[in-house]
């Protein structure tokens, strides 16, 4: 199988992301200094904990009514005019002096950033039609998302020894740069041709109707919060593990979030071939149940030596990869090509729908029942979860399903394109919600 890095569409993109991920992960370390330096002991916590509120806002809010903005405007320019917002956002940053300077910035930043990312997801199925080298080229991102979230705190704690820490700000416009320099560089496909008619309201709220109307999907929303429920323990809690179980906090919690960045990327470089043996939904089910059973023995067992440690937190990166990874793939799978934008905003709105309830629980949990109590706790409610998606989301699911069109003419383009000899009659292809097909079809054996 030809590697996605083959394709210059594809590399080109791929270093766009790389770039923004940097840019993202100053940006992250940057806005937690400016909020300690603006609010000081006494309301630092609560200027980051107001920022982090509103880019859940911006994602969960304000993602699907992007899409449908920029659902006339050519791809490449739209997504380098994000990008270049983004890029010019961050240097008034330097400046700002007030909390609300930094918190309407932060917002302005986060509403563009909701708008980029669904739009370049939905980019990479076109750029690389083949589905074993899409599904290669989500291993790649996955590993990429995994590397940022571990490496920029490390690599911004180095720069702050040789810049001032609003400097970073400035860092991470560079790295913007780089982005758009990459993004222009890209050969995009064409956009399908069929433009979206109606009150803007209802395109806005497509890709939910879509969503909302396709069984897989709602699996994969369900499967995306139960996993996240558990996940949320180790994102919330891993520094304070590192500092009230070891005793040191700035030296082992980099290290644990080093062993769950290696598991994580030895999941995601499993995860093509895998998906060559078994359906993205077993692999992700795998995933979730995964995650929870290490989070419970770790819970139920003693605590490890730190080798032990790193076993499970490389555990816990490689399950969330399994059950991470193939969900571009599914969404690729459930909606027309014209449609996928609007699919991956709305799975872009929902997941973080899921996050913004997962993380305050994890942290809630942990403060009241204890650590290790509220990992177990976290894993039932993610095995419940998991639970209902199964059923959510049927293990027999083909993509082709035999249907008819009753309120179609006999001569209609769509049953003359797929053989039909009138409304009644049967005829079967890949099937997604659309204006021709408003319902989901029963599948059959």
């Amino acid at each position: 199988m030809t590697s996605p890095l083959s394709a210059r569409a594809f590399r080109t993109l791929f270093a766009a992301q790389i770039c923004s991920l940097v840019g993202v992960g100053f940006l992250t370390v940057a806005l937690s200094l400016a909020a300690w330096r603006l609010g000081g002991p006494e309301s630092g916590g609560q200027v980051l904990g107001l920022l982090l509120a509103l880019k859940m806002v911006a994602y969960v809010g304000l993602a699907p009514v992007s899409e449908a903005l920029l659902a006339r405007v050519p791809r490449k320019a739209a997504m380098v005019g994000l990008d270049a917002g983004r890029m010019l956002l961050l240097v008034p940053m330097v400046f700002a002096v007030a909390p609300w300077q930094i918190a309407t910035l932060a917002f302005l930043f986060f509403v563009l950033a909701s708008g980029f990312t669904p739009l370049f997801q939905s980019v990479i199925p076109d750029v690389l039609p083949d589905e074993a080298q899409y599904t290669q080229a989500l291993a790649w991102s996955r590993i990429a998302y995994t590397l940022e979230s571990v490496l920029s705190p490390v690599i911004a704690a180095m720069m702050l020894k040789l810049v001032d820490p609003n400097a970073l700000f400035l860092c991470a416009a560079l790295a913007f740069v780089g982005s758009v320099g990459f993004l222009l560089a890209t050969p995009f496909p064409a956009r399908g041709t069929t433009l979206r008619k109606g009150p803007f309201i209802q395109r806005a709220l497509r890709g939910m109707t879509i969503y909302s109307r396709t069984p897989r999907l709602r699996g994969l929303f369900l499967l995306t919060l139960a996993l996240s429920l558990s996940m949320a323990w180790v994102l919330v809690n891993t520094v304070v593990y590192a500092g009230t179980r070891l005793g040191d906090a700035d030296g082992l919690y980099p290290v644990l979030m080093a062993g769950y960045g290696a598991g994580a990327a030895l999941g995601a470089v499993s995860v093509p071939r895998l998906l060559r043996r078994i359906p993205e939904r077993r692999a992700m089910i795998w995933g979730v149940f995964g995650f929870a059973a290490v989070g419970a023995l770790f819970a139920l067992l003693p605590q490890p030596s730190l080798a032990g440690l790193l076993v499970v937190w490389a555990g816990f990166g490689l399950t969330s990869s399994l059950a991470l990874t193939p969900g571009g793939l599914v969404i690729a799978r459930s909606a027309n090509p014209d449609d996928r934008a609007a699919v991956f905003a709305a799975q872009f709105s929902l997941s973080h729908a899921g996050w913004l309830v997962a993380y305050p629980l994890a942290g809630a949990l942990a403060a009241s029942l204890g650590l290790e109590p509220a990992l177990l706790a976290l894993a039932g409610l993610s095995v419940l979860t998991a639970g209902v998606a199964m059923r959510a989301w049927p293990a027999f699911d083909p993509l082709e399903r035999v249907h008819t069109h009753p309120d179609l003419p006999p001569d209609h383009p769509h049953l003359r394109r797929h053989d039909g000899q009138g409304g009644q009659s049967r005829h079967a292809h890949a099937y997604h919600i659309d204006d021709l097909h408003p319902r989901w079809a029963n599948a059959q054996v």
